[in-house]
């Protein structure tokens, strides 16, 4: 479609980093205003609310998804996230990771990339040290653990999808957007977070549709990809220092617009603060955090949002295998910190709790 809307100078991968930038900068509005982020709903304090805006998302995610699908937009046959031999040890090892450096960092990526442009500098740094761990694990020192991991295969056949299964797409979509909405209707949240996490979903759709449809161009191909945070924040990491070398993509684009997003949100709202560390101990554990989510982001096949909204949008079995070693990670670290600092006092509790 893309030679079709007449642009001449414009290569599809160059309209893609202003897709990206347009979706970024929604997204980081609407995730600073609605405190959008995973972790809050498993283990945060206001879990149950959390809970309600980040299903509401998730519920929108899908059923655009999956119009998008019905009315053959897009298709996710050839996708990454339908491979038929399904890397189950490097997706759950790599979930539980990610899921416990990210209630160690009191924060998912995408959450962190929000505060860090809301003037949090420890999210920036666990940005930093996760884009680096993420690019080393997919290009560097730690690809050999990665490619070791990921030859532990299942396959799966034609089974790479809910819409494989009994009922088919229609059934399964039917199933998650109802069971999501049912959590977010008695989530006690009033209409207006609610209506900015189903906004926040609908972009999900929007990227697919908008780098799998409008930008296709088979002289040109560009990947069909949506809202992610591990491959686009190792991208924005290279790009910074060797832009003369690499253009910038999709993923440059998206991060830099929720970066923006959330500094115009937050200097509107008047919450923009500068935020460091209180201690070296808390230092520690956000690099520790950091270093698990680049690990455990790359050999999940994405962070919270990237396999976990977007990819179980597609109704990937790899994606949701993804998103449930995840909130798995996110659980059993919290307990495992409720129960040291339970052992070992309140100044212990103290120090095991940073602030977001």
């Amino acid at each position: 479609m893309f030679e079709s809307l007449g642009f001449i100078d414009t290569t599809p991968r160059e309209a893609s980093v202003f897709l990206a930038l347009a979706l970024g900068l929604a997204f980081g509005v609407l995730a600073e205003r609605t405190g959008f982020c995973l972790r809050r709903s498993l283990v945060g304090s206001d879990r149950r609310s959390a809970s309600g805006v980040w299903l509401t998302a998730l519920a929108t995610a899908v059923l655009g998804t999956q119009i998008a699908v019905a009315q053959g937009l897009i298709a996710f046959d050839a996708h990454r996230f339908m491979a038929s031999d399904l890397p189950v040890l490097a997706i759950s090892l790599g979930g539980l990771a990610f899921g416990a450096g990210m209630v160690l960092t009191r924060g998912c990526l995408s959450r962190l990339t929000v505060l860090t442009g809301t003037g949090n500098l420890r999210a920036l740094l666990v940005l930093l040290v996760f884009a680096a761990v993420a690019h080393a694990t997919l290009k560097g020192v730690l690809a050999p653990l990665r490619t070791t991991l990921g030859a532990v295969t299942v396959d799966l056949g034609a089974m790479t999808s809910l819409a494989a299964l009994p009922g088919g797409a229609v059934v399964w979509t039917a199933l998650l957007v109802l069971a999501a909405l049912a959590v977010a209707w008695r989530s006690g949240n009033r209409a207006l977070p609610l209506v900015g996490a189903a906004a926040l979903g609908l972009l999900v759709p929007l990227g697919w549709v908008g780098t799998g449809f409008v930008l296709f161009d088979e002289f040109d191909p560009i990947a069909m990809e949506s809202l992610s945070f591990t491959s686009p924040a190792a991208d924005t990491l290279f790009f910074t220092v060797a832009s003369s070398s690499i253009p910038a993509g999709f993923g440059v684009g998206l991060v830099g617009g929720v970066l923006g997003g959330a500094l115009i949100a937050a200097l509107l709202a008047g919450t923009f603060r500068w935020q460091s560390f209180e201690s070296p101990r808390q230092t520690g554990r956000y690099l520790a955090g950091g270093a698990l989510m680049g690990v455990g982001g790359v050999l999940a096949g994405g962070c919270t949002v990237g396999a976990g909204l977007s990819g179980t949008a597609t109704l990937s079995v790899a994606a949701i295998l993804a998103l449930v070693a995840i909130a798995a990670g996110a659980l059993a670290t919290q307990a495992l910190i409720r129960s040291v600092s339970g052992s070992a006092g309140s100044a212990t509790t103290q120090g095991l709790q940073p602030a977001e």
